[in-house]
């Protein structure tokens, strides 16, 4: 069969989130409602071009869907036990769609068990990659720079953690659902941080994982236009992938903050976070979301680094370790301290981090440019050799050794 064509590739990756949420609470099975989307996708592509898109797809896909996984279930005697025990309620569910408010917590449940605490957080965003966003076994080990194999092996031990330690499928109370949303919420805000800032890798960004993070935090916005801090997350996540293509040279190598060309920011993703920091903040819940979107919404309004508010943004920091006070927060605010107060300053903060930090390469970098600021270049030497030590991506280690020679040269 040929693959399928753009704008059924983008109904099935629309539709697939709030299917999988809905057959997954049906069949009581991840891998079910797996195999039942699938085969419900590969009907679409034969009846949809002949006849016309559907009205409702979504109701479409979910009807064909009950019914090739009810055949599967039929066909399969391992599953009997699955069939047996959802039988009456199968038979009872007529409606092809849920109301609103039950799809809702459909998406919200499935996403909760992607993120089940029996999981490592690398391997709940994988599930969330293959359950949610329906990204294949390859894709997503390109992602994480595995083999496909060993990817799908740990997929697979997840799915089977999670069978071994199911999550109940009762609708959450609203203290149950605000605190899934949160757990969910992380599980995005890291998702996209691994495709940002990758580590021991060849290349400095994987940008699938950030794109798929934000569809899913568009996803939580859509369901959740009520919840400040979802908006939030979206905007601060539209904000840092608007300066994806400043971030790195023609080469691959990384360009510091204050270097990147602000045209090649994509005004359009700008814009579109604007709004939603707009939303956030006329609803009015002050979380850690908002706070670090108001910060990246200050770079996003001034025209250079130079012309930076750096006063607000050092109090933007401020709130955001009062709010969460860890030790990488504290070294974002000093950071910014360094603007506003010096890197004499900075480095004086920095020492009370280091039993915490030393295992962190950006807190070396930066010691290591403040040492260099201050005169300091056989320290900045130990720093920045320090940092290359700690797995850096490769473009990022190429820059630590220009700079390393650099100093071994003027020494």
């Amino acid at each position: 069969m040929s693959a399928p064509s753009d704008w059924l590739a983008a109904s099935f990756a629309q539709q697939r989130p709030r299917a999988m949420a809905a057959l997954t609470r049906y069949f009581g099975s991840v891998e079910v409602a797996e195999e039942a989307f699938a085969e419900a996708c590969l009907k679409a592509l034969t009846h949809w071009p002949a006849r016309g898109k559907p009205h409702d797809p979504l109701a479409w896909l979910l009807t064909t869907a009950r019914r090739s996984g009810l055949d599967v279930l039929r066909k399969q005697q391992r599953r009997s036990r699955i069939l047996a025990e959802n039988q009456t309620v199968m038979e009872e569910t007529a409606a092809p769609l849920p109301d609103p408010d039950a799809l809702r917590d459909d998406v919200l449940r499935l996403l909760f068990i992607c993120c089940h605490p029996a999981l490592e957080r690398r391997d709940q965003i994988a599930l969330a990659l293959r359950v949610v966003a329906g990204l294949s076994v390859a894709e997503i080990a390109r992602g994480f720079l595995v083999k496909a194999k060993t990817m799908e092996q740990r997929i697979t031990r997840a799915k089977k953690r999670i069978a071994d330690n199911p999550v109940p499928f009762e609708t959450p109370s609203p203290q149950e659902r605000g605190r899934r949303l949160a757990e969910v919420s992380v599980m995005v805000y890291l998702m996209f941080n691994d495709g940002w800032s990758a580590s021991e890798t060849e290349t400095q960004m994987r940008p699938r994982l950030c794109e798929e993070a934000i569809r899913i935090a568009r996803l939580l916005a859509e369901l959740f236009p009520g919840m400040g801090e979802q908006m939030a997350l979206l905007a601060l996540l539209l904000f840092q992938h608007a300066r994806r293509h400043a971030r790195v040279d023609d080469k691959g190598q990384p360009i510091a903050f204050e270097d990147q060309a602000r045209s090649l920011w994509s005004r359009a993703e700008m814009n579109e976070a604007q709004a939603f920091f707009d939303k956030a903040r006329r609803i009015g819940h002050q979380g850690p979301y908002l706070i670090q979107a108001a910060i990246a919404a200050e770079h996003a309004r001034a025209p250079s680094s130079d012309a930076t508010d750096w006063p607000l943004i050092e109090a933007h920091y401020a709130a955001l370790h009062a709010l969460q006070p860890s030790p990488v927060v504290r070294l974002n605010l000093i950071a910014v301290q360094a603007r506003t107060k010096g890197p004499a300053h900075a480095l004086a903060e920095m020492q009370t981090l280091a039993p915490e930090l030393d295992g962190y390469r950006w807190f070396h970098t930066m010691r290591a440019a403040f040492l260099e600021d201050t005169g300091h270049p056989e320290t900045a030497l130990a720093a920045y050799r320090r940092a290359r030590a700690l797995g850096p991506t490769a473009p990022e280690r190429r820059l630590l050794d220009e700079k390393i020679a650099a100093l071994k040269k003027n020494l």
